[in-house]
């Protein structure tokens, strides 16, 4: 594996270094106190890494430390690789993101659309546009996840098996095609809804890929960028250095996530884009800084840099916000004042998001708390990689967006 390094004095690249310190001593606190149990946390300016850092323990229980080439679940962060797959195949001619999805997946045609009742009871009606590309790249296309609670149709997706992840057997089609089966939340494109859209996606990039996600983002993806670490599965002899799951202990302290250990020492059968991916800090470094660098990462073009700033820009309709366009539920992101563009949250109103940071800043997270943003404005990522579920328990981006920006003096 190649290591990850501090390539940049702090200064040279306009960071205070004092400044950037404060980054590790506030965030430490959330070990110390038993809030996390480690961490790593990656910033860089103008393309090289100005402070890495790691804290704490990959495996509290075998008392393993947070190391350089820990593996980490990076659950929703596999979104943005698999919407950058679908772009690459726009680029070539291989889909148009106004495509009907039942061009690649005929069981999407005839959808239909949540109208009242109960979950074993629901009056529905016929869509009135069909689900398009856009629309999944968007969360925009009327899906859901069974794990929000929150309407009859996330509770359909449940009674089907489909909570976090799927029924055990069951591939990517033939999930693309039980989820046809169930209701839209609403017309596609009238309103934005965090959901497994990014799954279907990955399905339509097999099909017009002719193969499968696991195969394209190996050859078309991890290869060109040296993402060597990167997988639907950890191999047998890499296990102790995947770091382990956590969820907050009632009263304080950690308790161990075993539920979701299993799944992923052996390969899937259900290949998710939406949250499949197992990582590393340096892979996951490599495709933050092919989106900063506008799609070219020494040498290896994936995008056109007019395709990178085409998908990170707001496609809410009529420039919204999630806040006034989105249903206000579980995201791994904040709603008010920020967008969302073709895979990735964007930031419309640093002022309505209360947020010290840039318009035009991308980013997204996973569902155990691991997160990244690009702000191309002032030239600047972060990425920050732990393991507690849901990613929701603490205020680590919003506070990690203000300790990288406030370091900067230039």
């Amino acid at each position: 594996m190649t290591e990850l390094k501090v390539e940049a004095d702090a200064a040279e690249v306009g960071f205070d270094a004092d400044r950037l310190g404060r980054i590790d001593s506030h965030f430490r606190r959330y070990v110390d106190d038993g809030r996390l149990a480690g961490w790593t946390i990656v910033v860089a300016r103008k393309g090289r890494i100005a402070h890495l850092s790691h804290h704490g323990s990959r495996d509290l229980e075998a008392g393993l430390p947070v190391e350089a080439d820990t593996l980490w679940r990076i659950y929703s962060m596999t979104k943005p690789i698999t919407s950058v797959a679908a772009l690459m195949l726009y680029e070539r001619g291989a889909l148009e993101l106004t495509d009907p999805v039942s061009r690649y997946i005929p069981s999407f045609a005839g959808l239909r659309v949540y109208k009242a009742g109960s979950a074993l009871n629901p009056a529905t009606v016929p869509v009135t546009e069909p689900v398009r590309v856009w629309h999944l790249l968007t969360h925009t296309a009327g899906l859901t996840y069974g794990f929000h609670h929150v309407h009859p149709v996330d509770e359909m997706y449940r009674i089907k098996g489909f909570e976090f992840g799927g029924p055990r057997g069951m591939d990517l089609a033939a999930t693309c095609d039980a989820w046809a089966t169930l209701p839209l939340l609403f017309q596609p494109g009238t309103e934005w809804n965090y959901s497994v859209a990014t799954d279907v996606l990955g399905r339509v990039v097999e099909v017009a890929a002719g193969q499968s996600l696991d195969e394209f983002f190996a050859e078309h993806i991890f290869t060109p960028l040296g993402m060597t670490e990167t997988a639907f599965s950890v191999a047998e002899g890499d296990l102790d250095r995947l770091a382990a799951l956590y969820v907050p202990k009632p009263g304080g302290g950690l308790l161990r996530n075993t539920s979701l250990a299993e799944a992923i020492t052996r390969p899937p059968s259900m290949l998710s884009g939406g949250g499949g991916l197992v990582s590393t800090a340096h892979d996951y470094h490599r495709f933050t800084q092919m989106l900063a660098g506008g799609g070219e990462l020494d040498g290896e073009r994936l995008l056109g840099p007019r395709t990178v700033r085409y998908m990170t820009r707001n496609h809410l309709p009529g420039g919204a916000d999630l806040e006034r366009f989105g249903r206000p539920i579980f995201a791994e992101s904040s709603f008010a004042g920020v967008g969302f563009g073709l895979g990735f949250s964007v930031v419309v109103d640093p002022l309505a998001g209360k947020a010290l940071t840039s318009a035009g800043e991308y980013a997204w997270g996973g569902m155990a708390s691991t997160a990244f943003f690009v702000d191309p404005a002032e030239e600047v990522s972060a990425m920050f990689f732990t393991q507690l579920m849901p990613s929701s328990t603490y205020p680590v981006r919003s506070q990690l967006r203000a300790l990288v920006h406030q370091a900067l003096v230039d």
